[in-house]
């Protein structure tokens, strides 16, 4: 069942933190915006990848807090299951390279070898203790001085911490979710699907209208999770040729068949020469919206000679959503189109 038209990119989802339009000025806003190709006609979204995670280590408290005060519309969470079922805001299943484990004396002996490397594993340590580690800056390039401020996440205690913000802006906040590795964890005996319908249940958001969408790139486990579940989804997707991003397989079509969106790798929305591939608009005749990832300000663009060339590149292809470090730069690029 395709939800899309119900939430993914209904106007409420934007954080609208800001004192409300007169209708003078909804009207001269709508008069001087330009036209969106999004499947609905709106802003593209920007969604704060792992938070502002160019700015503040990646899914720390200060990491969101900054992607909200930066205008994002969508904050992203990354989970991975503890060994005691809890689900953990992380990107990576291993630690050694985004937390404090390293200088954690009480932890040395930890390091086990899974997946063909050895390190520190979520799977292996309690939600206590892991909480009781803190983030640091996962990019070696990028600013370290906020590392060891802030401590590891739950996924309970991010939703927590976006009903607090919701309570404070009066808005409403919308999150994209990103299930990792659920296969592997499965396999060990630690399904997240069960965990995250009780997560989402116990914050009134296991439903077709909430402000929630959630991604990942297997298949297998989105499809279970669209049978019990009318919370949107996306398949996070690389291309057909892409080993463990090509959706096992899946063509478009079949994503359609139990997605709503479609998180596209940025490279498919257009050729090595700049040109439009064509996807944007193939996956919109589906009713599939589309999430590329990810737009980073210190990264090399796909497209045009900076960030903003690429970005404002995607937001004319129509793409729906935008994923990006640094929210603050994305928001700005989409303003200053809207504006001429």
């Amino acid at each position: 069942m395709n939800r899309l038209t119900v939430l993914l990119f209904a106007p409420f989802l934007a954080v609208a933190c800001s004192p409300a339009e007169t209708p003078s000025e909804r009207v001269e806003a709508e008069v001087s915006a330009p036209h969106w190709r999004t499947l609905d006609g709106q802003p593209t979204q920007v969604i704060a990848h792992r938070g502002a995670s160019g700015l503040r280590p990646e899914h720390s408290q200060a990491a969101y807090q900054l992607a909200l005060d930066l205008g994002a519309d969508v904050i992203e969470p990354d989970l991975v299951m503890s060994s005691d079922g809890v689900l953990i805001v992380r990107h990576d299943p291993f630690l050694s390279h985004s937390t404090d484990i390293a200088n954690r004396p009480e932890f040395a002996d930890r390091r086990v070898e899974m997946m063909g490397q050895e390190d520190w594993w979520i799977p292996t340590f309690t939600a206590a203790e892991l909480t009781t580690l803190t983030a640091r800056q996962s990019m070696d390039d990028r600013d370290q001085s906020y590392n060891g401020q802030f401590p590891v996440l739950t996924f309970d205690q991010f939703l927590d911490f976006v009903a607090a913000e919701e309570d404070r802006c009066e808005c409403v906040i919308a999150i994209e979710p990103e299930v990792k590795y659920p296969a592997e964890l499965t396999a060990m005996g630690l399904d997240p699907l069960p965990a995250l319908i009780a997560s989402l249940e116990a914050h009134d958001l296991n439903r077709a209208d909430a402000p929630v969408m959630i991604q990942s790139f297997d298949a297998d486990f989105l499809e279970r999770l669209n049978a019990v579940s009318d919370v949107p989804l996306a398949m996070l997707y690389a291309g057909p040729e892409a080993e463990g991003a090509n959706a096992g397989g899946r063509s478009l079509e079949e994503i359609a068949q139990f997605a709503d969106g479609i998180g596209a790798y940025k490279t498919l929305i257009f050729t090595p020469e700049g040109e439009s591939t064509g996807f944007v608009a193939q996956a919109h005749a589906l009713g599939l919206g589309v999430h590329v990832w990810t737009v980073r300000d210190d990264r090399e663009p796909v497209v045009g000679e900076s960030v903003q060339d690429e970005l404002r590149a995607l937001y004319a292809e129509g793409v729906d959503g935008v994923f990006a470090d640094f929210p603050g730069t994305a928001v700005a690029a989409r303003d200053q189109m809207a504006a001429e």
